[in-house]
């Protein structure tokens, strides 16, 4: 019988992290991940590899 379900992914996320913020960043954040059609992790991500990509250019 053929399995259900969701198909496996190569990498797998399996790390979670936690972030405090505050109630005023949180509504700031929400705000924005919604006006450009992105979750939080999305936007998170996105901002990893901009700083990836920042520091990469001060060493250069």
């Amino acid at each position: 019988m053929a399995k259900t379900g969701r198909p496996k992914i190569d990498n797998p996320r399996k790390i979670a992290i936690g972030v405090r913020l505050t109630e005023d960043e949180y509504k700031k954040l929400k705000s924005d991940v919604a006006s450009h059609d992105m979750t939080i992790s999305e936007a998170v991500l996105k901002g990893l590899e901009l700083l990836k990509e920042s520091w990469s250019e001060q060493k250069s």
